[in-house]
């Protein structure tokens, strides 16, 4: 069985601030390069050790152009997706030929609870919705998972973004790897007690896979996407995109025929905005 493994920084263990934790110019960024290459091996290694065939990776934390994981220390059966633009962000790389796909480090969506809780863009996104489901970063990349027929069996990071996963995503595991206080603190257990954790998780998720436990998210077509901007500035710039709706000061909406032609116009008015 192949696994796709999506991974992140905000949701890693030990990883609570933004300014010099996740920027490429923070005092303490290549010690969470580490901890996040630490994750990320220990859910390589639980995919192995259940019989995977192959595992890649798709670095997708976008402050250093996702370019985060540190190669020479990733195991060396998995393959990296590194470096950025990406079509897919980070979801480069996934189709349907994968069995399983897993999300290590993630956050829960924007303006929820979590530790560095956003939706693709702290600055831009206030909210994002697909057929009326509030969706964050897990709903939009399992998403785009079940466009070609993948389920994420796994999700790792705080209580926040695991509670967010398994309403979305019932069948869904989760590792809980830190204890969010407010979005800049958390209780946080070291890497040796988690580590271990994410592995055992995901040599269960590929078991549990193989049998047939996990379902691939998908959403009746066409898709129907809202998108709240923080301000109506930002909300301004990208309605100059073609075929969106300005449906008040701050949101704008448009349709799309499958989840990942979604998920590129999105993007565009990510940029557009910002």
């Amino acid at each position: 069985m192949k696994v796709f493994i999506s991974a992140d920084i905000e949701g890693i263990t030990g990883v609570v601030d933004s300014d010099l934790q996740t920027g490429d110019g923070g005092k303490d960024y290549e010690r969470a390069r580490r901890l996040m290459t630490g994750d990320v091996n220990a859910a390589i290694a639980g995919a192995f050790e259940a019989g995977a065939t192959e595992v890649v990776v798709s670095d997708g934390h976008g402050a250093s152009r996702m370019r985060n994981l540190l190669i020479e220390e990733i195991d060396t059966r998995a393959d990296l997706v590194v470096g950025s633009p990406k079509p897919l962000t980070q979801m480069e790389g996934v189709d349907s030929t994968y069995g399983v796909a897993m999300f290590v480090g993630y956050h829960a969506r924007a303006s929820s609870n979590g530790i560095l809780s956003h939706t693709i863009s702290g600055k831009a996104l206030a909210n994002v919705w697909i057929n009326g489901v509030a969706v964050g970063e897990t709903g939009l990349n399992a998403s785009i998972a079940g466009g070609f027929g993948v389920a994420v069996g796994l999700v790792t990071g705080d209580q926040c973004v695991a509670a967010e996963a398994s309403e979305l995503l019932p069948w869904v595991d989760t590792v809980v790897v830190k204890q969010a206080i407010t979005r800049t603190a958390a209780r946080c257990m070291a890497p040796g007690r988690t580590r271990p954790m994410i592995q055992a998780a995901a040599s269960e998720t590929v078991k549990k896979a193989r049998a047939g436990a996990y379902k691939p998210l998908t959403f009746d077509a066409p898709l129907e996407y809202k998108v709240e901007f923080h301000n109506s500035g930002l909300c301004d710039s990208a309605a100059r995109a073609a075929g969106v709706e300005r449906v008040d000061a701050i949101t704008l909406a448009f349709s799309a025929p499958d989840p990942i032609s979604g998920f590129k116009i999105l993007r565009s008015l990510v940029g557009l905005a910002q």
